[in-house]
């Protein structure tokens, strides 16, 4: 049975029976409604804050569990990207010198990832930090193998043009000098002999009477064979490929055409005295991808140690060019 309330009344000093109507039981029910939701709100938040579930525990371990693992896969990263700079390094200095190949520019090993950010689902995370390095770090890593894993393509297929390449390379020298009497002018700054004045000297002169043979220092394809009165007045240049061409200039006669595959050792032309020379000789030079280079550098296949010591001392010596 409901209580009945009673309220006094101060006109008539009694109390007046309570009736309630239908608003004010629903604005009762309202109030008591939403304090109990308060309470009950504040009284989970503070259970939830000193006391976990089995659920809550089970994932804060978990997440420990995923943090570590986390921090490990980071540390196991950083090995592999030291065993990768490694491979690196020796790709640059070992394989791709030995193959006469330029290194990987770190421009494009080491290039990073522009544009859009893509990584920013992982921000909202609790670690976000070590997730987001981690999963950075591995890009990174992928990126630089996939560019390691093409270099390789690259060193194999050197690898399999080697003995082609060893043909090609121009490593005897372009006359008959055994006992290297036949070694002049190297390479160097040296007086003109017409100019008198100190000038570079792009190669190495080989006295020779006229009509002695030249021959081609390395395999190839003759790229050209011109005349003129000065310069080099006669002169053959040879596309060996792998970035090296060889001129051999002042000469008396050609014995090839523009075009022709030649052998090394094969007789090109013959020792003359055309052009700007002040003798019979040959001049001969040797390219590097467009750069002239000192030519004493490649005579490794007909030297002795000892020959070659005796014939850098001997174009050392000269003073003077003959052209």
């Amino acid at each position: 049975m409901a209580k009945v309330k009673y309220k006094f009344n101060p006109e008539t000093l009694s109390y007046d029976k309570v009736e309630r109507n239908l608003k004010s039981k629903i604005h009762r029910f309202l109030l008591f409604f939403s304090s109990s939701i308060v309470v009950g709100t504040l009284l989970a938040v503070v259970f939830l804050q000193f006391y976990e579930t089995p659920k809550m525990r089970s994932i804060k371990r978990e997440n420990r569990r995923l943090v570590s693992q986390y921090e490990l896969l980071y540390q196991n990263l950083e090995s592999i990207e030291e065993v990768l700079t490694d491979i690196q390094h020796r790709d640059d200095n070992l394989y791709r010198i030995i193959f006469e190949a330029d290194p990987i520019p770190n421009s494009v090993r080491k290039a990073g990832f522009g544009g859009v950010n893509k990584y920013a689902h992982l921000e909202s995370f609790e670690n976000s930090e070590l997730v987001i390095n981690t999963a950075r770090k591995l890009d990174v890593i992928a990126k630089e193998a996939y560019i390691q894993s093409k270099s390789y393509d690259e060193v194999l297929k050197l690898a399999l043009d080697k003995e082609q390449m060893l043909s090609s390379i121009p490593a005897v020298m372009p006359i008959s000098n055994k006992d290297l009497r036949r070694t002049a002018s190297g390479w160097g700054f040296r007086i003109d002999p017409v100019y008198k004045i100190r000038k570079f000297h792009y190669g190495m002169d080989f006295t020779a009477p006229i009509g002695t043979e030249v021959y081609a220092t390395g395999d190839g394809v003759v790229k050209e064979v011109k005349t003129s009165r000065g310069g080099y007045g006669r002169w053959v240049v040879i596309d060996h490929g792998f970035g090296y061409e060889t001129l051999y200039g002042h000469l008396n006669e050609f014995n090839v055409k523009k075009g022709q595959k030649i052998k090394r050792g094969s007789v090109i032309a013959y020792v003359g005295n055309a052009g700007k020379s002040t003798g019979p000789h040959l001049h001969y030079e040797v390219h590097k991808k467009g750069k002239a280079v000192n030519p004493q550098y490649y005579y490794f296949k007909d030297l002795t140690p000892q020959e070659y010591e005796k014939m850098i001392a001997i174009s050392s010596n000269m003073g003077q060019s003959y052209d």
